[in-house]
């Protein structure tokens, strides 16, 4: 499954001896900003403790993407990944990688946990390919060992182009679920939760508003310090991405959709919908396509207020996003923050990124497979 990928970066500040482990989430250029100003299209679908529990921060810097750290081996070799609920691998740059310049790469000789598997890896990115060799070593994600974990060294990094190469990150840890891991990996949460290292089978984002101020991933666990009004749970209709049953997308009371999946992806930054669905829908509020980009849309600045707000059902509750919240201010240009995508299979859904996401606290409930969605504070 391709998708218009924004990465999401996070950085986990190790503290240590609860299973509820708060990581701080750091915000970056993202990585689509890094393609507007190249010109380019980039495609892939793909602090203190509290109450006891550490606490693992993350930052804001604006137009940004959440990156964090993971570290693998004996003694510890560190990493900067995406978190990301839209895949499923963990894969990190190898010492014999290629297009991998100023990344921090795995050396498995200098790891006294390391033991070779060598089946090949290969994933497919909208971009280009990604392609290496599966590996086994301890892995520590917010501070909590994952032992005798199979994760993929790659080789050739070629096929994310510019992304890569002026993005902050080094690789991905894949929060979905383990259906769609490339050669039937286990997952890190998976193993978590198998090997008892966090308190519940649960996983929960807090994504900042304002930049300069922290988010959060909490393992095993949610903060109710985060969000203003109940928890609404929505099932899960498969156990592949994070998919939810989509009621409707409406705006002035008329929909904009035929779809009937939406999707929770904290690895993409924007709206994502059907090419046909998104572009019918910008124009009807005057949007224009973007000269560098044609899957991006922008508005006149001075009409963002008078906007129509966009409401979005799941399982019989709605969530409104308001112009201003789904509108990206980038310097002197006001962009739709919604891109077409379309899937190979034909399959039509709803990718909704951290335009949504930041606006509402979001559980990622592994053993009850279902989402849980709040007013974020």
């Amino acid at each position: 499954l391709l998708k218009m990928k924004a990465f999401i970066f996070c950085l986990i500040f190790v503290a240590a001896t609860s299973a509820l482990v708060r990581v701080p989430l750091h915000k970056k250029q993202t990585v689509n900003s890094i393609h507007r100003s190249n010109g380019e299209v980039y495609q892939n679908f793909e602090q203190s403790a509290r109450n006891g529990a550490p606490s693992i921060p993350v930052h804001n810097y604006g137009d940004a993407e959440y990156y964090g750290e993971v570290s693998i081996g004996t003694p510890l070799q560190t990493f900067e990944v995406i978190y990301d609920t839209g895949s499923s691998n963990l894969w990190v740059p190898s010492l014999t990688c290629s297009k991998c310049d100023g990344k921090n790469l795995y050396n498995h000789s200098l790891s006294q946990s390391y033991q070779p598997d060598g089946r090949a890896f290969n994933i497919q990115y909208g971009s280009g390919p990604v392609a290496g060799f599966v590996s086994e070593d301890v892995v520590t994600f917010g501070g909590l060992a994952v032992k005798s974990f199979d994760f993929a060294e790659i080789t050739d990094a070629s096929g994310l182009g510019t992304a890569y190469k002026l993005g902050k990150f080094d690789g991905i840890l894949g929060l979905a679920w383990p259906t769609i891991s490339v050669d039937k990996l286990n997952t890190v949460f998976e193993d978590m939760v198998d090997q008892k290292s966090v308190d519940k089978p649960v996983f929960s984002f807090y994504l900042s508003k304002t930049s300069g101020q922290d988010g959060e991933l909490l393992l095993g666990g949610i903060d109710d310090f985060h969000y203003s009004a109940p928890l609404q749970y929505v099932p899960l209709i498969s156990e592949t991405y994070w998919a939810v049953g989509l009621d409707s997308m409406t705006a002035n009371g008329k929909s904009f959709t035929t779809s009937k999946i939406a999707v929770m992806d904290t690895g993409t930054s924007l709206l994502a919908g059907p090419t046909a669905e998104v572009d019918a829908f910008a124009k009807s509020i005057g949007a224009k396509k973007f000269f560098l980009n044609k899957h991006e849309y922008t508005v006149k600045c001075k009409d963002v207020k008078n906007l129509p707000d966009i409401d979005i059902t799941l399982n019989g509750q709605v969530y409104t996003l308001t112009g201003e919240e789904y509108v990206i201010k980038d310097s002197v240009i006001c962009l739709l923050a919604m891109t077409g995508i379309d899937m190979p299979s034909g399959e039509s859904l709803w990718i909704l990124g951290d335009t949504f996401l930041t606006k509402y606290y979001t559980v990622f409930d592994w053993g009850q497979k279902q989402v849980g969605i709040a007013p974020a504070k």
